[in-house]
């Protein structure tokens, strides 16, 4: 079967949750996550948990655990913490819960923001993978950062990745 019949089989709904990770923001100014979630929900997406959640390693991993287990999440998108201060740590807690790793996701993102940033996308880190049956998500935390993955690269293909793992 090649992708245009992968996509065509994938499922119409796919329950999200979204965790930003940030000292500062809340959920009501959590900007980037709330554009995810409209946006989600206007791609035919259920968001079914919103959470914001500090920098700190054990926090990010509890959080990301337990709304995978809780809600029952076929996609969890993370946005924050994916810079290089010694706070930004999103990737150090999620990468090692992986059982694979999708790492054309990071490698794609980091084109793309190249063509909008120029070099200062080396400052970035982006990835993705698999915890259990579901697909993960680390983006950064800025809107524009959020909108450029979510419309490229994570929403055209998120129903025909979670075919693939579920």
């Amino acid at each position: 079967m090649g992708v245009h019949e992968h996509r065509k089989a994938a499922p119409a709904s796919v329950g999200v949750g979204i965790l930003s990770v940030s000292t500062t923001r809340t959920l009501e100014n959590d900007e980037s996550g709330r554009w995810i979630a409209k946006q989600a929900q206007k791609e035919g997406y259920q968001v079914r948990f919103h959470q914001v959640i500090t920098d700190d390693i054990s926090a990010i991993r509890a959080a990301a655990l337990k709304a995978i287990r809780d809600h029952g999440l076929q996609a969890l998108l993370v946005t924050g913490g994916t810079g290089i201060t010694p706070k930004d740590v999103t990737i150090e807690a999620i990468q090692p819960l992986f059982a694979k790793e999708m790492p054309a996701f990071g490698a794609l993102f980091a084109q793309l923001s190249y063509e909008e940033i120029d070099s200062a996308a080396i400052l970035s880190r982006a990835a993705a993978g698999i915890i259990g049956s579901t697909v993960v998500f680390c983006m950064p935390g800025s809107k524009k950062a959020c909108q450029l993955a979510c419309k490229t690269l994570v929403f055209p293909e998120l129903g025909h990745v979670v075919a693939h793992i579920t």
